[in-house]
């Protein structure tokens, strides 16, 4: 992570003094899940890279963790190297031609991290959910199957926000938004605000922003910093303190369907997730 000194103190990328958190203690036992949401409706921030090296990273610390592919581009389930022609995927959940939702998900290599995968079946699902009673809250009933034997799930929304992204938000606790640091990908982040309020009033009142996440950081170019200083200014502490940079592993790893704590352990980009997964535990937004 790049940082500074600022009168003598190690200062992050987001401006605040850099903190080192703690590994967390393991757990004596697993579930009820807390349900996350990885959402942005512009693509190529972030949003699945995150997904998969956050979920491993918290499955290393013993942490049981379901990642949900809720996008019919199917890239988090390629990520973790599973199939996802001729199985059953998180499509069938939601048309109700698969009835059992633990029979969808699947082991991955890396210990204690699991998935329920898509394809592109799953871009016809709206035309198909438009006309269902409740259709907003089809995702969240699923989930509840499975919701008890893991401690946290993410779900890996699609960069829309159409009726998939508000099934999602509508089964999450809280959101985790994946931001490049970049203009245009700011002037989005409003609007998804805007979209969560409206979720919070009519459909989820409990769920809430967890933080926002900086992506593809290059300390090198007064653009990153620029951006960065504006999220500070505008959100303040839900801007999390780890910044993820900008590196070519990211898709050595996903070619290799692997996440990048498990392809290169000992890359400052693993290390940066495994600083994210202990960040989140340590606000509480994972147990």
């Amino acid at each position: 992570m790049a940082f500074v000194y600022k009168d003598g103190v190690k200062v992050g990328a987001t401006g605040r003094p850099l903190r080192d958190f703690a590994v967390p203690p393991t757990l004596s036992s697993h579930g009820p899940a807390r349900i996350i949401a990885m959402c942005n409706q512009k693509g190529g921030v972030g949003k699945t890279t995150t997904t998969i090296s956050l979920a491993a990273s918290l499955a290393e610390y013993g942490r049981k963790v379901l990642a949900v592919d809720f996008d019919p581009q199917g890239a988090l389930s390629a990520g973790l190297g599973v199939p996802t022609h001729d199985v059953p995927t998180v499509y069938d959940l939601l048309r109700g031609i698969e009835k059992d939702a633990s029979k969808v998900i699947q082991h991955t290599s890396v210990p204690g991290l699991d998935v329920m995968p898509a394809n592109i079946d799953l871009s016809a699902a709206e035309v198909h959910l438009i006309n269902e009673v409740a259709r907003e809250q089809i995702l969240a009933g699923i989930l509840r199957q499975v919701r008890n034997d893991y401690d946290v799930i993410f779900i890996d929304c699609q960069p829309s926000l159409g009726l998939l992204t508000v099934n999602a938000l509508t089964a999450a606790h809280g959101v985790l938004i994946p931001l490049e640091c970049e203009f245009f990908a700011l002037r989005g982040v409003a609007l998804l605000i805007e979209t969560i309020d409206k979720v919070r009033d009519r459909l989820n009142p409990a769920i809430e922003l967890d933080g926002i996440v900086a992506t593809m950081f290059d300390p090198r170019t007064l653009h990153s910093r620029e951006v960065i200083d504006r999220v500070v200014e505008t959100f303040g502490d839900k801007v999390l303190d780890t910044v993820i940079g900008r590196t070519v592993k990211f898709p050595d790893a996903s070619v290799a369907g692997q996440p990048i704590t498990q392809f290169a352990p000992e890359h400052a980009a693993a290390h940066a997730y495994r600083q994210l997964a202990r960040e989140l535990i340590e606000r509480g937004a994972v147990a």
